[in-house]
């Protein structure tokens, strides 16, 4: 070996699968001291955490310096209890996407296809490509809402796995019992569906289903949820799946060691058990959905009906314009760019402003 041999001008190789992997953009925060006043660009609960949680944080605060429960066995039991599944049919996860990301680890690799529509969560193209796998979008439809019969017909020998954002992000729009079931019906068995239920807390139509009953007969269904929408824990990160055992198995096989913190899995247990207190919380969040969907189309916007905590308005080139309108009324929206914007529920005075600045923002066109 030379003398020089341990010095060089080169960069380690990296995959070449992460060339081009667009970064994840979080919802934009409020300015500390500025005029932004609330922030509505993330899919987050206003309220506080529920009764029990803080206190059960608190309680384990004394416990930093051990590592937690990597089976997470009581958050486990208390899920298998709540959605009467097997534990054996349950993985956690770091946030629901974390567990999505497991998912496209045990199933799909390069020369594989993971199809999903588009636009939809921000982060299935990134997870697909970091797994060396290939996305295949389809296109919404003008509703806004997932073109299943297209997504069947884009099924190669090559799909390993399907995303159904439902209700989806950031459209709000949900798919219905009649054409979920068909769809399923129309899926090869070795392809597994990947029901991402991160909103199933704030629908209301009744024709939209639950997809954990819908995976109980189809081995090939996962349904993915959270606890970081409804529950209101999205800075603990804790997600989980429910999926017949081979694939459930396979999402342990796959999980970063002890990802899910302590203060994580107790915080989890102590929302489950105050579910009374959650309902009433979602219900008045839903009720400001619609209060403020009702707003906007009277004030002539364009608003597909939402199932989810936010609302959606496609505004195309408009789109930056909008949130700087917004920005300027003092709350902060989600824009995508070229395409629209997203607008979580917040406080009632921050929908109020929100209002106002759509409303103004309306009379200018």
């Amino acid at each position: 070996m030379s003398e020089t041999s341990g010095t060089s001008t080169g960069s380690p190789r990296l995959r070449a699968e992460l060339d081009g992997v667009p970064t994840y953009k979080p919802g934009k925060p409020a300015a500390a001291g500025g005029p932004v006043a609330f922030k509505l660009s993330s899919n987050e609960n206003p309220y506080p955490p529920l009764p029990g949680v803080l206190e059960s944080v608190v309680a384990g605060a004394d416990t930093f310096n051990r590592y937690p429960d990597m089976a997470c066995t009581g958050l486990m039991e208390e899920l298998a209890e709540r959605f009467g599944v097997p534990v054996s049919h349950l993985a956690t996860g770091t946030g629901s996407v974390g567990v999505a990301q497991s998912l496209l680890q045990a199933t799909s690799g390069p020369g594989d296809e993971v199809i999903y529509a588009w636009r939809s969560f921000e982060a299935y193209p990134i997870i697909t490509q970091i797994s060396g796998a290939t996305s295949v979008q389809v296109p919404l439809t003008d509703g806004e809402v997932h073109d299943l019969d297209a997504m069947a017909e884009a099924i190669t020998d090559r799909t390993r796995l399907i995303f159904v954002c439902n209700p989806n992000n950031p459209t709000g729009t949900a798919v219905r019992r009649a054409e979920l079931e068909r769809f399923l019906d129309r899926v090869p068995s070795d392809v597994l569906v990947v029901l991402d239920e991160a909103y199933k807390e704030f629908v209301r139509d009744p024709e939209i289903p639950d997809g954990i009953e819908l995976y109980r007969d189809r081995p090939n269904v996962a349904v993915l949820r959270t606890f970081s929408k409804a529950y209101g824990l999205a800075g603990l990160r804790v997600g989980f799946a429910v999926a017949h055992e081979p694939v459930a198995a396979a999402l342990r096989k796959t999980a970063v060691p002890f990802g899910v913190s302590q203060l994580a899995q107790d915080a989890a247990v102590a929302s489950l058990r105050a579910e009374d207190e959650l309902l009433g919380r979602v219900g008045s969040l839903v009720a400001e959905r619609e209060r403020v969907r009702a707003a906007l189309v009277a004030q002539g916007w364009t608003v597909p009906d939402t199932q989810a905590n936010f609302v959606w308005l496609r505004l195309g080139e408009r789109t930056a314009d909008f949130a700087a309108a917004c920005e300027r009324h003092g709350v902060v929206v989600r824009p995508f760019a070229g395409e629209g914007v997203r607008v979580t529920i917040g406080e009632g005075e921050a929908n109020d402003l929100f209002l106002q600045a759509a409303e103004g923002f309306r009379k200018e066109l």
